[in-house]
């Protein structure tokens, strides 16, 4: 008998939700030693409703608000700007606390623009950007200021091997009235806010609809998603730095852009097999990639074409890989085949690409319109994603024998103004000692920090 989504979320464990994990087990959901332990095996228990209406957390954890729109920023002026999306989080300065810097991906219609100062805004119409949190040890926000301001559609981005933040616009266009071009890349210092005056584009890593990025901290390439809705798909790129592993502002020495080529498959919704490997993997260079004339994904990269895929979001580098994520795809649209979900492994050593997850939900009431977005790897072993769908939305854990849970669970449709109705979850990553976990909520804009007995098994 078919067990539906709801079922799922009326319990703690995953097979409900219908994820198929097979293949790459070992390597997926290797723990980090130094957390001390491989973490839950079964999830860590049936979701406990939140007597304030924010987060409804498993029994033993808990929550605190660090952040939300509209509220005065603590330093600089201004308010806390819409639309939180993806964010990183640093350990904070002489090891002690963290440092959030937080994407905004704001359009022109926001509540709450990001109030820039015009030493770091990029073009003065651009309404989106990055601010910075500074959080004590004790997990108390203490400082909060823009760190780039007049991007646009800040969506995702990716951490580098020298501590920095790449944040990515979303989008190949402008805001109305604009004479710059936006759809670019830019570098944000977490702890020199000096550093992030007079922001400049990373053009050679490409405009195009950015979604996130992962670094690898050994050779320093860096790999990129496009998330692109509508055919013809987004790629999947690298980038080859002139200054690889160089610190802060080497990307700006600029590189060879690459897309990637699986040959004989233009689409990969078309790979359903869980633990499906793909050898001789290419990559080839884009042609234009400042898209002058045409997007990216719509030039000619010659005999062959190039590997498409709808709706290319998370990404992260773990067990010296890349994991990169689909949140779905639809025949409708021009996919040619469906799905709700999949979860990509790229390993450079030996230029492979394995399907390791794939998400299929069970057709109810509570069908989402996608699945996963951002994702981290545990320090305890598995995956964290956010899910972006339809209905209720959730944070999920994946443990290391493959079954998902739900962690958190957002309080929709509550209608009172304690407990507004929540969008998505995004930038979910843990702090550098693993012991809270912090999550954006994208509309209206909320910073979580979650913590409880993470080590705990059942």
């Amino acid at each position: 008998m078919a067990i539906t989504r709801r079922d799922l979320l009326n319990r703690s464990g995953g097979v409900g939700l219908g994820v198929v994990v097979a293949g790459a087990v070992e390597s997926l959901f290797a723990a980090n030693p130094a957390a001390g332990s491989r973490g839950p095996a079964t999830g860590y228990g049936p979701l406990v409703e939140d007597p304030r209406g924010y987060l409804d957390l498993p029994s033993g954890f808990s929550y605190r608000i660090l952040s939300r729109e509209g509220e005065p920023l603590r330093s600089g002026g201004g308010t806390v700007p819409s639309r939180f999306d993806g964010q990183a989080a640093f350990p904070g300065r002489h090891g002690r606390g963290t440092i959030l810097v937080r994407n905004h991906e704001c359009r022109e219609n926001v509540a709450h623009r990001v109030p820039g100062p015009a030493s770091h805004t990029y073009d003065p119409l651009g309404p989106g950007g990055t601010t910075t949190l500074e959080i004590s040890a004790r997990g108390e926000l203490k400082e909060e200021y823009v760190s780039l301001g007049g991007s646009f559609v800040n969506c995702a981005g990716g951490l580098t091997p020298w501590r920095t933040w790449l944040t990515c616009e979303e989008t190949e266009a402008s805001p109305a009235g604009s004479e710059l071009s936006h759809g670019w890349i830019f570098e944000v210092d977490p702890y020199d806010n000096a550093r992030n005056a007079d922001p400049t584009p990373l053009e050679a890593m490409g405009r195009f609809a950015h979604e996130a990025t992962a670094t690898d901290p050994r050779t320093g390439v860096v790999y990129e998603t496009e998330d692109a809705f509508d055919h013809p798909f987004g790629l999947f790129y690298r980038f080859l730095p002139e200054k690889p592993l160089g610190g802060y502002g080497s990307l700006r020495a600029g590189g060879t852009l690459q897309a990637m080529r699986l040959p004989g498959v233009t689409d990969l919704s078309v790979v359903t097999e869980v633990g499906a490997r793909f050898d001789g993997i290419e990559w080839v260079d884009v042609p234009d990639p400042l898209a002058e004339t045409v997007p990216i994904r719509f030039q000619d990269f010659g005999p062959g074409g190039i590997t498409h895929s709808q709706k290319l979001e998370g990404c992260y580098w773990g067990n010296d890989s890349v994991y990169f994520v689909a949140s779905f795809a639809r025949s409708e649209d021009g996919s040619t085949a469906d799905h709700d979900g999949q979860v990509w492994r790229y390993v450079p050593d030996s230029n492979i690409l394995e399907l390791s997850l794939i998400f299929r939900y069970e057709p109810d009431d509570d069908v989402p319109g996608e699945g996963p977005d951002n994702i981290c790897l545990s320090p305890y072993g598995g995956l964290m994603l956010a899910e972006d769908a339809g209905g209720e939305q959730h944070l999920l854990g994946v443990t290391g024998s493959g079954e998902v849970f739900p962690l958190a669970r957002n309080r929709q449709n509550v209608g009172t103004p304690q407990a507004p109705s929540y969008g998505e979850f995004a930038g979910v990553d843990f702090s550098a000692d693993g012991q809270t976990l912090y999550a954006n909520c994208y509309n209206p804009g909320t910073t979580f920090a979650i913590t409880g007995p993470w080590q705990r098994q059942r």
